[in-house]
């Protein structure tokens, strides 16, 4: 290769960078590139993503002295099907792809269209020459594992990289073909440049996002529906107890709005909103930040924001963390009027300098505010907050506003502890005024029905033939693993080796599992070869465990059939992986006694009685009215699972046809559902008839909207007291019901111990709110200077940097993964998700 040639591959090197993926040609350069070299390209794609594994790729191609590897290079393009920028980089002469630029922008601004109108599987057989034959198995793989729109997200993100000239035409002659709306849009001749939005009406606009208008309020249900044009914007129809509830908020006081859900609290932010930003003089302009704390939330009021304000002609922008790494911050902030933020982005933007202060803004606005607590993001924005205010700063504060559906009582046992509580959480906002409902009580109950609760205990298994076995098998696994603390002697940490006194198929069982898991982190011994074979053992003994735990937890609760299902797609990825000697024994242990627990999961009088009463309750409601829509709460993603099973299996509840929605973090077994796919589940559940339950997990009981039910079901599900009314209020329609289903006496006490903590948050804000104002403000600033005074003497000394090049091990086998130099962290990217390594 020539001089001259590598500095033209380095020159047009984002031509490279926008179009390869180079993992689909890492095979063809073999010849060159050392396998550490295959492995951090590929690391480096699934950890940053395409482009950053295409830049490591250029870099380390432009490195290379051996003879022959610019030919080879270019083969492996041909050969991969990269024809366009061989072709391109042969001859030095990128036009073409040039060209393909302004499509590309195109399509970027079509994405969210895309995703929701086009079937990728139904073009794809059109355009596959467009595209290299990696990415078409993989959007064929995405489509089955992830649903249709993420395939379509797939789809746009090969299309993108395309390089082939073509590509544009063929697309609009495979929408064509297939008759689909987006082909409107996609216009070919022009491309981004001469792109003209087409209307197309009420019902082609409307996207998969989660639907957040409330069937009682139908007036603010047509906010999503752009119906009249930017020069006919519609009021807002406000209804009397919204205006209540926004009243101390545009007086310009630092607000807790305290309302049911359902009742609208987001049109009262609205309007709260807009009555800021027209108060400002000319030549002064406001600018309201408003946080939502979970990614979905925050999708829901990005859209309704924009959508209100868009039209009356004010800027709206949202950053999450799924978008930051893509915009600039202070730019964001700087030029729009509002901007939706997850709150992790502004503590980011505040320690770094990025956002020199809260200043900036007019209006702080924080959804489910009774998050502002401990470590919680809101209340590090706040500390930030009450830092300048109680610093004597002479900079402007913005005004405050939190809006939730409860502010708890946390663990207040009467009222005085309970007001106490409230102040506290007062004092973290800064508020002034608690907003509730009080002079138009008549109106709120009108609209939002608080559902009749029902208890229903109903009785375990007489005998559980399948506990016994899958015990026996525990008791077996815990021998093996007890032998190995056998072998250490005396060199074993202690809470290795406490065998004794736990229930097995509990939560606190799964809790002695990870603490053993984390005891052997940090195990050592002089012979690190004995260290990693006893490691490795404990974890696959103690995996195993897990396994049987969760599977007598799906048992209690579910079918046993579920339960051995759960165990044996365990077995069969056992099988598919390393299977080394102790999981061969492991899964000969269960084989042996599987005959045995399929006889005992299908055997009749092994029916569970909980789902026999669940099936009663079901069958009764949707007898009495067909129309029912139902939310049943479970605790766990594998329940969520068994339970769909169970009912698309059972004749007498099929017709039900069971949507789930579950979170989207990732747990031992897999990932939780994906933004696009928890919007899918919501949007069927709410216009499907057909589609008349949804099972859910937490993810459902706060601040995600969902269609209006009558039936909420709670089984074995119970929390704290803002959990049971935000699980309550999904329960919105009129004769609406809502039962807890359980076999423990404990849970129903608890839920008891709920209702009465209601009365006492609600007997306290009555109270609170008869005080002095002033007399109030006082009692709150006390508490702050009190709780800055212990944040200052508990001031955290910086840890100091140690610079030295250290082995990262892997936490189950200690086998050598990289060095720490290997490593790039994304400060406090996210705010639930942790990495632990083991450094030595």
């Amino acid at each position: 290769m020539t001089a001259e040639q590598r500095r033209n591959l380095h020159a047009f090197g984002d031509y490279v960078r926008k179009t390869l993926d180079p993992t689909h040609i890492l095979s063809y350069m073999a010849p060159w590139f050392r396998d550490d070299m295959v492995q951090y390209v590929q690391a480096e794609k699934n950890n940053k993503g395409t482009m950053e594994a295409a830049s490591l790729f250029l870099r380390y191609l432009l490195e290379l002295q051996e003879e022959g590897w610019f030919r080879g290079f270019l083969d492996a393009l041909d050969q991969a099907g990269y024809s366009g920028l061989y072709e391109a980089i042969e001859s030095w002469d990128f036009q073409k792809i040039e060209k393909l630029e302004e499509h590309r922008a195109l399509l970027r601004r079509l994405q969210p269209v895309f995703k929701t109108r086009v079937n990728p599987k139904d073009i794809l057989p059109d355009i596959s020459e467009c595209l290299i034959d990696q990415e078409c198995e993989e959007i064929i793989q995405v489509c089955s594992n992830k649903g249709l729109m993420a395939g379509a997200e797939k789809m746009v993100e090969c299309l993108l990289r395309s390089d082939k000239e073509n590509w544009p035409k063929t697309l609009k002659l495979a929408l064509e073909k297939e008759e689909s709306v987006f082909s409107e849009l996609w216009t070919v001749e022009q491309g981004a440049k001469g792109v003209e939005t087409k209307d197309l009406g009420d019902e082609e606009i409307e996207t998969s996002e989660i639907q957040i208008f409330y069937k009682e309020e139908p007036e603010y249900q047509n906010l999503s529906q752009n119906s009249s044009p930017p020069s006919e914007v519609a009021p807002l129809k406000i209804r009397n107890y919204q205006l209540e509830l926004a009243l101390p908020a545009k007086e310009g006081k630092n607000t807790i709005i305290c309302a049911p859900t359902g009742c609208g609290k987001t049109l009262v932010s609205l309007l709260i909103c807009e009555h800021h930003l027209k108060k400002f003089p000319q030549g002064r302009k406001g600018k309201v930040v408003f946080f939502a704390i979970h990614l979905p939330l925050y999708e829901q009021q990005k859209s309704v924001f924009s959508q209100y304000f868009e039209r009356r002609g004010y800027k709206v922008a949202g950053i999450s963390g799924a978008t930051s790494e893509n915009v600039v911050v202070d730019q964001i902030v700087e030029n729009n009027d509002i901007i939706i933020l997850t709150p992790q982005i502004l503590v980011n933007s505040l320690k770094d300098g990025t956002i020199p202060s809260l200043s900036v803004f007019t209006l702080m606005m924080f959804d489910e505010c009774h998050n502002t607590s401990k470590h919680h993001p809101y209340n590090m924005i706040m500390f930030n907050y009450l830092d300048q205010k109680l610093g004597g700063s002479s900079d402007p504060l913005p005004q405050v506003v939190g809006l939730t559906a409860s502010v708890g009582v946390g663990d207040a046992k009467n009222r005085d502890e309970a007001m106490e509580h409230i102040c506290k959480l007062c004092a973290s906002l800064d508020a002034s005024v608690i907003s509730t409902v009080k002079d138009n009580l008549q109106e709120l109950t009108e609209v939002v029905y608080k559902p009749e609760k029902n208890f229903r205990k109903v009785e375990s298994r007489t005998t559980d033939g399948f506990k016994c076995i899958i015990s026996q098998l525990m008791r077996e696994t815990e021998s093996l693993a007890k032998s190995i603390f056998d072998e250490l002697g005396a060199v074993t940490p202690e809470n290795l080796s406490r065998f004794q006194n736990r229930d097995f198929g509990t939560q606190k069982y799964e809790q002695w599992i990870i603490a053993v898991q984390k005891a052997c982190i940090v195990f050592q011994l002089p012979d690190k070869a004995e260290e990693s074979r006893i490691c490795k053992a404990l974890y696959l003994y103690t995996s195993h465990l897990r396994k049987y735990n969760d599977a007598l937890i799906i048992s209690e609760h579910a079918r046993m059939k579920d339960a051995l299902d759960y165990l044996k797609d365990f077995f069969n990825n056992v099988r598919a992986a390393g299977f080394d000697e102790t999981e061969q024994d492991l899964t000969r242990r269960f084989e042996e006694k599987l005959p045995e627990l399929e006889s005992v999961s299908m055997d009749p009088s092994n029916e569970n009685p909980k789902l026999k009463d669940l099936c009663f309750i079901l069958q009764e409601e949707y007898h009495l009215n067909p129309e029912t829509r139902t939310i049943l709460f479970v605790k766990t993603r594998a329940l969520v699972d068994a339970l769909k099973k169970w009912i698309e299996e059972n004749p007498k509840l099929s017709f039900l046809k069971p949507g789930i929605l579950t979170g989207r973090g990732k747990t031992t077994n897999n990932t939780g559902m994906t933004l696009p796919a928890q919007k899918c589940a919501l949007d069927a559940f709410r216009t499907n008839g057909d589609n008349k339950i949804l099972i859910a997990t937490s993810v459902a009981d706060e601040g995600i909207d969902i269609a209006q039910c009558n039936l909420v079901i709670l089984y074995e599900y119970v929390g704290n007291v803002i959990k049971m009314i935000q699980t309550r209020g999904r329960g919105r329609a009129k004769g609406s019901k809502c039962f807890l289903l359980t076999s423990n006496a404990d849970v129903i006490e608890k839920e008891k111990m709920n209702m009465y903590k209601e009365k006492m948050m609600n007997d306290s804000i009555l109270s609170l709110q008869a005080w002095d104002e002033a007399i109030f403000k006082e009692k709150v600033c006390q508490i702050q200077i009190h709780e800055k005074s212990i944040r200052d003497s508990q001031g955290k000394a910086k840890p100091v940097l140690d610079k030295k090049n250290k082995k990262l091990l892997c936490r189950k086998c200690k086998a050598f993964a990289c060095y720490t130099a290997d490593i790039r962290v994304v400060e406090v990217s996210s705010l639930f998700n942790k990495a632990h390594w083991v450094i030595f």
